[in-house]
């Protein structure tokens, strides 16, 4: 018997749910190709260590970037090693629920889906981000009030205002937590003149960056390549300096958040003064980002318990009551 399937195909993580087991799979989306042969190496964790530290010959790519499929046969390839680790075969064919981003176009709705049924599954349905994670938020996304959600993932930043079980409003840009991570790594190459990797960069992200001060007093060491000498260079970054380098990219994400605030019925807008809003998403946990929003838009704001297994949870709750919440499907409310 297949167990039906939840995939949060991030731009950063892929997590699966199994149907009456919860999260089976957590790993990032990468995957790493021998491009002589066209042979996958290794996926999520083990190509991940390989990013910027392969010969030319292998290649370690992410196939998706800002939500959205950059390569559909690397896309298939990986949907297919994710239903295989599932414990999906040619006997067992699963019915799969994806998480998709709501900025995706039509044409990118179909290949994820067809990618999906090429790569095993019997059944694909799409289910939009912000709607999965009012879900596993445990939002009441079903009643006449509003619920606000602010999904930041690596690709993409979404802000969904939900009322009786559909979207009222949303705004959806494709800058995330990546764009983050390039904005760090950009501003070290031209302060310093040192390269560094997008490996480090999120490290600095994780231990220093932050959208709001919360706490200046640390600093971090950061090791590079000098790009007059080419030789090995360290130097010592402030929490400071990293406010100013991502400041575009955080601003960004506040204005989609303050712009969906704007689309907000007035009565739904009373609602969310009282109720605030749910931070989502891996970018979500980003030091100081909801104080930052909260005093943007004076409303409060959340972060959720798990901020980045929330989405697949949401999905994992319409495969557990699929006849019951199919409604939820991008095709079912069209």
């Amino acid at each position: 018997m297949a167990r039906d399937l939840a995939i949060d195909l991030g731009t950063a993580n892929t997590l699966v749910y199994a149907r009456g087991q919860g999260i089976v799979l957590n790993e990032p989306s990468v995957i790493a190709l021998n491009q002589n042969t066209g042979d996958v190496l290794a996926m999520g964790h083990e190509a991940w260590q390989m990013i910027g530290r392969t010969p030319g010959s292998i290649v370690a790519v992410r196939p998706l970037r800002q939500g959205a499929i950059t390569d559909f046969d690397i896309t298939q390839r990986m949907i297919r090693l994710l239903l295989h680790r599932a414990g999906v075969s040619r006997f067992n064919r699963p019915r799969v629920v994806i998480c998709v981003p709501s900025a995706i176009t039509e044409v990118e709705r179909r290949a994820v889906t067809e990618a999906a049924r090429r790569a095993g599954a019997a059944e694909a349905q799409l289910i939009e981000q912000p709607m999965a994670a009012a879900l596993g938020a445990g939002l009441t996304i079903n009643e006449p009030v509003a619920n606000m959600v602010v999904d930041v993932g690596g690709g993409t930043s979404e802000t969904a205002l939900i009322s009786l079980g559909g979207v009222v409003a949303l705004q959806a840009v494709r800058v995330g937590s990546f764009d983050i991570d390039a904005a760090i790594q950009g501003f070290i190459r031209r302060e310093y003149g040192i390269a560094i990797g997008e490996r480090t960069a999120e490290e600095i992200k994780v231990s220093i960056g932050s959208a709001f001060p919360v706490n200046d007093g640390v600093k971090a060491e950061v090791r590079g390549r000098d790009l007059m000498t080419g030789l090995p260079k360290t130097v010592i970054l402030s929490p400071v300096e990293v406010r100013t380098a991502i400041s575009e990219p955080v601003t960004a994400i506040v204005d989609s958040v303050i712009a969906c605030l704007g689309e907000a019925p007035p009565e739904l807008a009373h609602d969310l003064i009282v109720r605030g809003m749910h931070l989502v998403g891996g970018g979500g946990m980003l030091a100081g980002l909801a104080q930052r929003i909260a005093n943007e838009t004076e409303i409060p704001v959340y972060l959720v318990d798990a901020p980045l297994e929330c989405v697949v949870l949401g999905a994992g709750k319409c495969v557990e009551a699929y006849d019951q919440l199919k409604v939820m499907f991008m095709g079912e409310r069209m």
